[in-house]
């Protein structure tokens, strides 16, 4: 069952441990990205058929995409629109403008801001569906101008959920291939014959999933290594423990090694919250998954005050960040690591995952300290440019060549006097 701590009775260590991933990992990953590299589509069909069940070819076809577009409900279509337009009305705000300074006379400085000529976006599968990562990652690459948004993602069967497809579609991604896991990573990174090689990878996925985007990056660039899901609760002793233990659920339920924290200064809301979650957890459908996740990963931290709980949630960094009290606004500045704040008991985390609009491609493992959610910026480089006038040249010549002896690189030097003894010729 969910353990219980008080703050300060025990080690920070044990408050803070992580979920240790399978150690071999790193290991089969580095098999399956070399075998991809050199039998390309081969490899990814025989994947396929081991680890998918799947005799179909890798990629989806525009009919296809249409026919399931036209199969879904709707309504549902109907809400993955304005979810879409959600998504698209916040991520339209990141988008940054190029630049040009022209201060100094015969000096002209600027910086161009372009999309990646080609993105690719994991959606993961097996287990779920995610139509909504389909929208969290195509969106803002669209926005960003690229010019081609190419999406991998699992297909069991071959048959890939008409929903996620729908997606697709309403998305704006231009290619879909049936392949999962860290072979699809390998593909995206190096290319084979049929799945283009992308210069950003981006999306969630599993232990192999992040471990092959750690092992392509340098070849590709990557959003982020994202680890197993998590939510922190801060809540006061006004919360229903009924909502309380819905809202950890909500994460336990996406696979074993996610993490469910309550903080709370109410003893009474962490007596009851267990009781909660075990009878929510009698009636849900992914019970294992969810009962692993409490059991293995799930704490209730008892602290003396609100403060104390926003300073416990600052050193855990957490994926997910619900702030469940009364006039939450009071703390949102004391707030400094999380990837994405929910504020207020009337805003789940499951808003966030759907249809609010922030992203829900977030920092996990503490990497909130330094990390950012997936925005526009990701799926964008920047590009710096400089000119200088002959006379402008000569008038910091001497000061560039004195900065250059200082590191003992005179041919920098040089570079530049050797204009300026040309002009004074």
């Amino acid at each position: 069952m969910i353990r219980s701590y008080r703050y300060g009775e025990v080690s920070p260590e044990e408050i803070f441990a992580r979920t240790e991933m399978p150690s071999n990992v790193s290991e089969i990953v580095s098999g399956i990205i070399d075998k991809v590299r050199e039998d390309g589509d081969k490899a990814l069909l025989e994947y396929n058929r081991t680890f998918d069940h799947s005799e179909a070819s890798l990629e989806v076809t525009k009919e296809e995409i249409e026919e399931a577009y036209q199969s879904v409900d709707p309504e549902m279509i109907r809400i993955m629109e304005e979810a879409a337009e959600n998504i698209r009305a916040f991520h339209s705000r990141q988008k940054r403008n190029s630049f040009i300074l022209n201060e100094k006379t015969g000096v002209i400085m600027g910086q161009k801001v372009m999309p990646v000529e080609r993105a690719g976006l994991y959606v993961p599968g097996g287990t779920a569906a995610y139509p909504s990562t389909v929208l969290m990652n195509c969106i803002p690459a669209h926005i960003a101008g690229v010019p081609e948004i190419v999406i991998t993602t699992p297909a069991t069967g071959g048959k890939i959920s008409p929903v996620l497809l729908a997606a697709a579609k309403i998305g704006g991604a231009d290619r879909i291939f049936r392949v999962g896991g860290a072979q699809a990573i390998a593909a995206l990174a190096y290319g084979t014959e049929t799945v283009p090689a992308v210069d950003k990878i981006v999306g969630p996925g599993n232990a192999f999933v992040a471990e092959a985007k750690k092992q392509v990056y340098g070849k590709v660039s990557i959003d982020m290594i994202a680890g197993p899901s998590e939510i922190l609760i801060v809540a006061d002793g006004t919360c229903d423990p009924e909502v309380v233990a819905a809202d950890m659920l909500s994460q336990a339920e996406h696979d074993k090694y996610a993490t469910a924290v309550l903080v709370t200064d109410s003893k009474e809301l962490a007596e009851a919250v267990p009781e909660e979650l075990e009878r929510q957890l009698a009636v849900l459908p992914r019970e294992e998954i969810a009962r692993a996740s409490i059991n293995n990963n799930g704490k209730i931290i008892l602290a003396d005050d609100i403060e104390t709980a926003i300073e416990i949630a600052n050193r855990i960094a957490p994926e997910h960040l619900e702030v469940s009290v009364e006039n939450p606004f009071d703390y949102l500045s004391q707030i400094r690591n999380a990837g994405s704040v929910f504020l207020g008991k009337n805003c789940p985390e499951a808003l966030g995952d759907y249809f609010a609009g922030p992203n829900h491609t977030l920092p996990t493992s503490g990497t909130a300290r330094f990390n950012s959610p997936l925005s526009v910026d990701d799926f964008t480089k920047k590009m710096q440019y400089s000119y200088y006038t002959e006379d402008a040249l000569i008038e910091v010549a001497d000061k560039v060549a004195r900065f250059a002896k200082e590191e003992g690189l005179d041919a920098h030097g040089r570079s530049v006097l050797v204009r300026k003894n040309r002009k004074d010729k």
